[in-house]
Protein backbone atom coordinates (compact mmCIF):
# COMPACT_ATOMS: atom_id res chain seq x y z
CA UNK A 1 0.00 0.00 0.00
CA UNK A 2 2.85 2.38 0.84
CA UNK A 3 4.43 2.01 -2.60
CA UNK A 4 1.08 2.45 -4.34
CA UNK A 5 0.44 5.72 -2.46
CA UNK A 6 3.95 7.04 -3.06
CA UNK A 7 3.87 6.16 -6.77
CA UNK A 8 0.52 7.91 -7.11
CA UNK A 9 1.83 10.93 -5.19
CA UNK A 10 4.78 11.30 -7.55
CA UNK A 11 2.39 11.38 -10.51
CA UNK A 12 0.45 14.35 -9.13
CA UNK A 13 1.16 18.01 -10.03
CA UNK A 14 4.10 19.80 -8.43
CA UNK A 15 1.85 22.30 -6.66
CA UNK A 16 0.18 19.42 -4.80
CA UNK A 17 3.60 18.21 -3.67
CA UNK A 18 4.23 21.61 -2.13
CA UNK A 19 0.82 21.66 -0.46
CA UNK A 20 1.41 18.18 0.96
CA UNK A 21 4.85 19.07 2.31
CA UNK A 22 3.86 22.32 4.02
CA UNK A 23 0.29 21.29 4.78
CA UNK A 24 1.08 19.36 7.95
CA UNK A 25 2.95 22.23 9.58
CA UNK A 26 0.32 24.70 8.36
CA UNK A 27 -2.36 22.50 9.90
CA UNK A 28 -0.53 22.44 13.22
CA UNK A 29 -0.35 26.23 13.12
CA UNK A 30 -4.10 26.35 12.46
CA UNK A 31 -4.73 24.09 15.44
CA UNK A 32 -2.61 26.39 17.61
CA UNK A 33 -4.64 29.37 16.39
CA UNK A 34 -7.87 27.56 17.26
CA UNK A 35 -6.60 27.02 20.80
CA UNK A 36 -5.94 30.76 21.06
CA UNK A 37 -9.48 31.47 19.86
CA UNK A 38 -10.85 28.94 22.36
CA UNK A 39 -8.89 30.62 25.15
CA UNK A 40 -10.31 34.03 24.22
CA UNK A 41 -13.83 32.61 24.24
CA UNK A 42 -13.28 30.95 27.62
CA UNK A 43 -11.44 33.91 29.17
CA UNK A 44 -14.45 35.20 31.09
CA UNK A 45 -16.38 31.95 31.26
CA UNK A 46 -16.34 29.28 33.97
CA UNK A 47 -12.89 28.51 35.38
CA UNK A 48 -13.07 24.90 34.22
CA UNK A 49 -13.65 25.98 30.59
CA UNK A 50 -10.46 28.03 30.56
CA UNK A 51 -8.61 25.27 32.42
CA UNK A 52 -9.67 22.79 29.75
CA UNK A 53 -8.25 25.01 27.01
CA UNK A 54 -4.94 25.16 28.91
CA UNK A 55 -4.99 21.42 29.60
CA UNK A 56 -5.51 20.61 25.90
CA UNK A 57 -1.99 21.52 24.68
CA UNK A 58 -0.51 19.93 27.81
CA UNK A 59 -2.31 16.69 26.96
CA UNK A 60 -0.97 16.86 23.41
CA UNK A 61 2.58 17.29 24.69
CA UNK A 62 2.25 14.29 27.00
CA UNK A 63 0.87 12.15 24.16
CA UNK A 64 3.77 13.29 21.97
CA UNK A 65 6.32 12.40 24.66
CA UNK A 66 4.81 8.93 24.99
CA UNK A 67 4.96 8.46 21.23
CA UNK A 68 8.65 9.36 21.34
CA UNK A 69 9.20 6.69 23.99
CA UNK A 70 7.44 4.14 21.77
CA UNK A 71 9.67 5.17 18.85
CA UNK A 72 12.81 4.51 20.86
CA UNK A 73 11.64 1.03 21.81
CA UNK A 74 10.26 -0.01 18.41
CA UNK A 75 12.99 1.55 16.24
CA UNK A 76 11.21 0.99 12.94
CA UNK A 77 13.23 2.33 10.02
CA UNK A 78 11.68 4.85 7.65
CA UNK A 79 10.09 3.43 4.50
CA UNK A 80 11.95 5.96 2.35
CA UNK A 81 15.34 4.31 2.98
CA UNK A 82 17.09 2.56 0.14
CA UNK A 83 16.82 5.17 -2.56
CA UNK A 84 13.03 5.19 -2.91
CA UNK A 85 11.85 8.31 -4.72
CA UNK A 86 9.56 10.37 -2.47
CA UNK A 87 8.20 13.90 -2.40
CA UNK A 88 9.80 14.78 0.94
CA UNK A 89 13.43 14.20 1.87
CA UNK A 90 13.92 11.15 4.04
CA UNK A 91 14.53 12.04 7.72
CA UNK A 92 17.87 11.26 9.44
CA UNK A 93 18.80 7.68 10.32
CA UNK A 94 18.02 8.07 14.03
CA UNK A 95 14.56 9.52 13.35
CA UNK A 96 12.39 6.42 13.62
CA UNK A 97 9.12 5.85 11.81
CA UNK A 98 6.65 4.21 14.23
CA UNK A 99 4.44 5.93 15.31
CA UNK A 100 4.04 9.16 13.36
CA UNK A 101 4.48 12.10 15.73
CA UNK A 102 2.70 14.43 13.33
CA UNK A 103 -0.32 12.14 13.41
CA UNK A 104 -0.22 12.02 17.22
CA UNK A 105 -0.21 15.81 17.44
CA UNK A 106 -2.85 16.30 14.73
CA UNK A 107 -5.30 13.79 16.23
CA UNK A 108 -4.56 14.98 19.77
CA UNK A 109 -5.16 18.59 18.82
CA UNK A 110 -8.44 17.74 17.11
CA UNK A 111 -9.69 15.65 20.04
CA UNK A 112 -8.79 18.20 22.72
CA UNK A 113 -10.27 21.06 20.71
CA UNK A 114 -13.53 19.14 20.53
CA UNK A 115 -13.42 18.81 24.32
CA UNK A 116 -13.34 22.61 24.45
CA UNK A 117 -15.98 23.10 21.77
CA UNK A 118 -17.88 20.22 20.18
CA UNK A 119 -19.02 22.31 17.23
CA UNK A 120 -15.45 22.17 15.87
CA UNK A 121 -15.59 18.41 15.30
CA UNK A 122 -16.78 18.64 11.69
CA UNK A 123 -13.72 20.72 10.76
CA UNK A 124 -10.85 19.55 12.96
CA UNK A 125 -11.20 15.76 12.57
CA UNK A 126 -11.15 15.76 8.73
CA UNK A 127 -8.19 18.15 8.87
CA UNK A 128 -6.34 15.83 11.26
CA UNK A 129 -7.01 12.83 9.00
CA UNK A 130 -5.73 14.76 5.98
CA UNK A 131 -2.60 15.84 7.86
CA UNK A 132 -1.92 12.26 8.95
CA UNK A 133 -2.40 10.89 5.41
CA UNK A 134 -0.02 13.52 4.03
CA UNK A 135 2.84 11.84 5.91
CA UNK A 136 2.36 8.71 3.79
CA UNK A 137 1.69 10.77 0.67
CA UNK A 138 5.06 12.54 0.91
CA UNK A 139 6.75 9.19 1.59
CA UNK A 140 8.12 9.50 5.13
CA UNK A 141 5.79 7.06 6.92
CA UNK A 142 4.08 3.72 6.42
CA UNK A 143 0.26 3.74 6.63
CA UNK A 144 0.39 1.82 9.92
CA UNK A 145 2.69 4.51 11.37
CA UNK A 146 0.10 7.22 10.86
CA UNK A 147 -2.79 4.97 11.90
CA UNK A 148 -1.07 4.12 15.20
CA UNK A 149 -0.07 7.73 15.77
CA UNK A 150 -3.60 8.93 15.07
CA UNK A 151 -5.11 6.46 17.54
CA UNK A 152 -2.53 7.36 20.19
CA UNK A 153 -3.24 11.07 19.87
CA UNK A 154 -6.99 10.54 19.68
CA UNK A 155 -7.08 8.47 22.86
CA UNK A 156 -4.29 9.85 25.02
CA UNK A 157 -4.33 13.63 24.48
CA UNK A 158 -7.94 14.16 25.66
CA UNK A 159 -7.43 11.63 28.47
CA UNK A 160 -4.38 13.50 29.75
CA UNK A 161 -6.21 16.82 29.35
CA UNK A 162 -9.14 15.60 31.45
CA UNK A 163 -6.76 14.28 34.10
CA UNK A 164 -4.98 17.64 34.26
CA UNK A 165 -8.03 19.90 34.24
CA UNK A 166 -8.82 19.14 37.89
CA UNK A 167 -5.44 20.52 38.95
CA UNK A 168 -5.49 23.48 36.55
CA UNK A 169 -8.97 24.73 37.47
CA UNK A 170 -8.00 25.88 41.02
CA UNK A 171 -4.97 27.63 39.52
CA UNK A 172 -7.24 29.50 37.11
CA UNK A 173 -9.52 30.55 39.98
CA UNK A 174 -6.52 31.74 42.00
CA UNK A 175 -5.18 33.72 39.03
CA UNK A 176 -8.56 35.36 38.52
CA UNK A 177 -8.76 36.30 42.19
CA UNK A 178 -5.30 37.88 42.12
CA UNK A 179 -5.71 39.62 38.76
CA UNK A 180 -9.38 40.70 38.74
CA UNK A 181 -8.83 43.53 36.26
CA UNK A 182 -7.92 40.98 33.57
CA UNK A 183 -11.01 38.91 34.38
CA UNK A 184 -13.53 41.61 35.36
CA UNK A 185 -16.69 39.55 34.96
CA UNK A 186 -15.51 36.04 35.76
CA UNK A 187 -13.66 37.08 38.91
CA UNK A 188 -16.86 38.28 40.56
CA UNK A 189 -20.00 36.83 38.94
CA UNK A 190 -22.36 38.65 41.32
CA UNK A 191 -20.94 42.03 40.35
CA UNK A 192 -21.18 41.08 36.68
CA UNK A 193 -24.82 40.13 37.15
CA UNK A 194 -25.55 43.49 38.85
CA UNK A 195 -23.78 45.36 36.05
CA UNK A 196 -25.77 43.52 33.41
CA UNK A 197 -29.03 44.24 35.26
CA UNK A 198 -28.26 47.95 35.11
CA UNK A 199 -27.83 47.97 31.35
CA UNK A 200 -30.60 49.64 29.31
CA UNK A 201 -33.28 47.20 28.28
CA UNK A 202 -32.35 44.63 30.94
CA UNK A 203 -35.61 45.10 32.83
Amino acid sequence: MYHDIVDFALSTPAWLHTVAEVGTDAGLFLFALLFVVAAVRAWRGPARDLALVVAGPAGIVLAYVLSEVVKVFVKEDRPCRGGIATIAACPPLDDWSFPSNHSVIAAGAAATLVLCRRALAWAVFPLAVLMAFSRVFVGVHYPHDVAAGFLLGLALAPLFALLLVGAITPAVRLLRARLPRYFPESANPSVAAINRSRMPGSE
